[in-house]
């Protein structure tokens, strides 16, 4: 009989800190206790707990799926498939758009804060590297569009765009101006998202002023435009506090799964303290 040895000799377990709130371990559980009950599953390999601590210290070490199977008598499909269990059911409370805003004006907010973010990507070969490609900031990537409350706490996060496309094209394409003009609430944004509103007599999107070459800004408009920045600055924190999960360092994910995993880490980010 054969058995298949690791080249190092025997398998060596060691400890590691995970960064994360008894509450946020308490949530994820319960959410995939919930589900197991739901499609009547009587039996795994591990407790709820158990695999919900395992989905957890992939999502924020990013560990590679082999090693944290030897450590857990467990094989590393099995740790893929519970990851991806989990991150669809913690994507499926992200809320919607329409429901965010609402959401915000129900609060007593009056305005949202705008922005995007470019998640580094493996690169790819072929035709497809070029899409990836981002020229703003000279790397491979997707893009995402996000909104946060005044405080910074992210509310809604867009669907992947190949890194190529621009900030303001994909905030067309998800009708972020309309959406926010139907929900009564105005939206502070970068010089990038200048031009989205389609209505400038009475914008709801506020970008602050442009120099050219042939059109300098005034010293009112430069102070207006420092104004602006400091009004902005949290959504840098909401970002942030995205970036944490070091599962999103190099995307290996196509936009459509990578779209349901910061959805899932959005949830994980803003539902829950971690």
């Amino acid at each position: 009989m054969t058995t298949t040895q690791p080249a190092e000799g025997t398998t060596l377990v060691y400890q590691c800190a995970l960064p994360l709130s008894r509450q946020t371990l308490t949530f994820v559980a319960d959410l995939l206790r919930g589900h197991l009950k739901k499609i009547r599953s009587r039996w795994r390999k591990l407790p709820p707990g158990k695999i919900a601590l395992i989905v957890l210290a992939t999502l924020r070490h990013d560990h590679r799926l082999a090693d944290l199977a030897g450590g857990n008598s467990i094989s590393a499909s099995t740790i893929s498939r519970w990851t991806w269990e989990i991150i669809g059911l913690l994507a499926a409370r992200a809320l919607r758009l329409d429901r965010a805003l609402a959401a915000i004006r129900n609060q007593g907010g009056e305005a949202v804060l705008l922005d995007g973010t470019l998640i580094p990507a493996r690169r790819r070969s072929g035709t497809a590297n070029r899409k990836n490609y981002n020229g703003k900031h000279k790397k491979h990537g997707l893009l995402f569009l996000a909104l946060t409350d005044e405080a910074g706490n992210l509310i809604w996060i867009s669907s992947a765009r190949r890194g190529a496309a621009s900030e303001i094209t994909a905030a067309r394409r998800d009708r972020i101006a309309g959406h926010l003009r139907t929900a009564g609430l105005g939206a502070l944004a970068d010089l990038g998202f200048t031009g989205l509103d389609p209505d400038p007599d009475d914008p709801v999107i506020i970008t602050g002023y442009k120099s050219t070459r042939t059109r300098k800004t005034t010293p009112a408009q430069r102070h207006a435009n420092q104004a602006l920045s400091a009004a902005r600055a949290p959504v840098e924190h909401g970002f942030s506090d995205l970036k944490n999960w070091r599962i999103l360092t190099r995307l290996r994910l196509s936009p459509a799964k990578a779209t349901i995993l910061l959805r899932a880490l959005l949830v994980l980010t803003e539902v829950v303290p971690t």
